[in-house]
């Protein structure tokens, strides 16, 4: 596996999920953080977002990050603590001006990927 403090500051990354109707790949862009091995990111349209679907049922996805392609089971965040801590974590790296994006983390799901 790559170092990925070395990915941690890169603006994007790229998740591939598994179309649930097609079974097609299917790629977004999408703001990151990450902590360990695991990869946070927060789905601003919830759970009815298709790539959050798409996740609920394969699990399995692709994620690309400056050129390095990784491997890693998806999951929603439950836990009341990691909720916190994938909210602060992608607020600190992207707010521009305090409170710009207030909104947006309270209400956006935390989604998580624990890389292999």
């Amino acid at each position: 596996m790559p170092d990925l403090d070395s990915l941690a500051n890169e603006e994007f990354c790229y998740l591939t999920t598994r179309g649930r109707v097609t079974g097609h790949p299917h790629e977004i862009e999408i703001w990151f953080s990450i902590e360990g091995e695991t990869l946070y990111m927060l789905s601003g349209g919830g759970d009815r977002a298709d790539w959050v679907k798409n996740l609920r049922r394969e699990p399995t996805v692709t994620v690309r990050i400056s050129g390095e392609e990784l491997k890693g089971k998806a999951r929603l965040v439950e836990d009341a603590e990691e909720d916190g801590l994938a909210r602060r974590l992608l607020v600190e790296k992207y707010e521009r001006s305090p409170g710009s994006l207030s909104d947006w983390r309270q209400r956006a799901l935390p989604v998580a990927v624990d890389l292999a």
